[in-house]
């Protein structure tokens, strides 16, 4: 090897090792960068936190009582019997009160009222409004009431039937400016359906629509309906009433069933001592179930004014056929109902004066919990009571105010007892309550019988979080 050679072989040795010592450097730097942790940049999303501007207090009333066909020349036509006096309050500006028209028309009526109440400051205004009809006449008898409602996306319609001697009908009222769209499904004996009869139904802005409940299907003895409005919420009612033997046997409004619940609370039931000597000739209270989709079972309680259980019944329940459970052996009082289902369940209790001629019955729908300050409306009605019912372990003190001046009511609810106390009829009233409560409002005579739960105020606007 010459000298040259030597050097040229030694050169490009020099240049291979450290050529690989390079590569071996940076794969060994690239292992490191791949293995060990990198920095991170975290940033947050903007998030604005707002409140959105209050809107109106909104309230649609059942309205007048009607009947079906009172002119034989007209079998679909519709009559007012007697208009609904309507007693309301609110804790800001007096409300706006008007009218809604009516699909079919009625004859001699005006319509339902609406109430609208503006927002005060960064929350709603708490209003309350509440109706009551009282009428004897050949083909319609009884006393009805009902609390005036804010319109809903669904609701549920328990009470009523589509036998002989029934003339139910649905009330369905859209008090915004544009029209809504309403699908009726009926659970009945045979399960759940949306007949034709129920389907697409339009309820023109301002209006309210009247749909008779024998219309979804006849010969059902203990139908559910469910309420499911788009385009704009709608506030739906039940006028039932029943004829027997060509005798009017009774007339009520029954308000919406907002949902189903595992624990449902129904304060108020009234039972007179004419629907205890009645008892032995056919069921006088009576509670009907649904739960949809599921079978369930339920333990059902009663309690007395005083707090004290006097009933207790545990059954099983089908998905989605409505049962009905005979409370038979309650004595003269006033009840709360509850029922206590494995599944949520949609229900109410039906409760007459009597079977005979000049009775008359309720339906009374489940109470939610009251927390806040709120208002009560008690529409004209004889002997207005009104029923709480404690919902935890501690005692609770209750005071009703007159919205406009006078002796303010106390009563002192018993941990999960109850309490019941005269009110005075059409008259609004403040009621606080230092615990959680539920309420019911009830009247009840000879051959009279109505009631009704209370409603939450409308609390202020919730705060939300708006990322741009």
């Amino acid at each position: 090897m010459t000298r040259r050679t030597a050097l040229a072989w030694a050169a490009t040795s020099t240049r291979l090792v450290v050529g690989a010592a390079l590569a071996a450097g940076i794969v060994l730097v690239v292992g490191i960068g791949v293995a060990a942790p990198w920095p991170t940049r975290e940033q947050e999303p903007v998030a604005v936190a707002v409140v959105p501007t209050p809107a109106d207090t909104v309230l649609a009333c059942a309205g007048p009582l009607v009947v079906l066909a009172r002119d034989s020349s007209e079998a679909g036509g519709l009559t007012e019997v007697t208009p609904s006096a309507v007693v309301s309050g609110s804790a800001g500006e007096p409300l706006d009160a008007s009218l809604l028209g009516t699909t079919p028309a009625v004859a001699g009526g005006e319509g339902a009222a609406v109430l609208v109440a503006p927002p005060q400051g960064d929350g709603r205004s708490d209003a309350v409004a509440a109706g009551s009809s009282a009428v004897d006449a050949e083909d319609l008898r009884g006393l009805a009431a009902s609390a005036c409602r804010a319109p809903l996306i669904e609701s549920w319609l328990v009470g009523g039937a589509t036998t002989t001697g029934a003339a139910d009908l649905i009330l369905l009222a859209n008090p915004s400016d544009v029209a809504a769209t309403v699908d009726l499904t009926l659970y009945g004996a045979t399960g759940a359906s949306v007949p034709p009869g129920g389907s697409a139904l339009r309820v023109d802005a301002r209006s309210q629509r009247i749909v008779p409940l024998a219309g979804l299907g006849v010969g059902e003895g203990a139908p559910v309906v469910r309420v499911t409005a788009s385009g704009a919420p709608v506030a739906a009612a039940l006028q039932s009433n029943i004829t027997r033997t060509l005798l009017p046997g009774g007339v009520d409004q029954v308000g919406p069933v907002v949902g189903a619940e595992q624990t449902v609370v129904i304060p108020g039931v009234q039972v007179l001592p004419s629907a205890v000597d009645a008892s032995p000739s056919g069921a006088t209270t009576l509670l009907r179930l649904l739960s949809a989709g599921v079978d369930t079972s339920v333990t059902v309680t009663a309690v007395d004014a005083d707090g004290r259980e006097v009933l207790r019944q545990e059954a099983p329940v089908l998905a989605d056929v409505p049962s009905e459970i005979d409370l038979a052996g309650l004595e003269a009082g006033v009840y709360s109902v509850t029922v206590e289902a494995d599944s949520p369940v949609a229900a109410a209790v039906w409760q007459t004066t009597g079977l005979g001629e000049g009775s008359d019955f309720a339906w009374y729908t489940p109470a939610p919990v009251l927390s806040a300050e709120t208002l009560v409306a008690v529409p004209e009605g004889p002997d207005p009571q009104i029923m709480f019912v404690g919902t935890g372990a501690a005692a609770g003190q209750v005071v009703l105010e007159p919205l406009r001046g006078g002796a303010s009511t106390r009563a002192t609810v018993a941990a999960n007892g109850a309490a019941v106390v005269s009110v005075d009829a059409g008259t609004v009233y403040r009621l606080t309550t230092d615990q959680p409560i539920r309420a019911g409002v009830t009247f009840a005579a000879a051959g009279a019988l109505a009631g009704f739960p209370v409603w939450a105020a409308e609390s202020a606007a919730a705060e939300i979080t708006v990322y741009p």
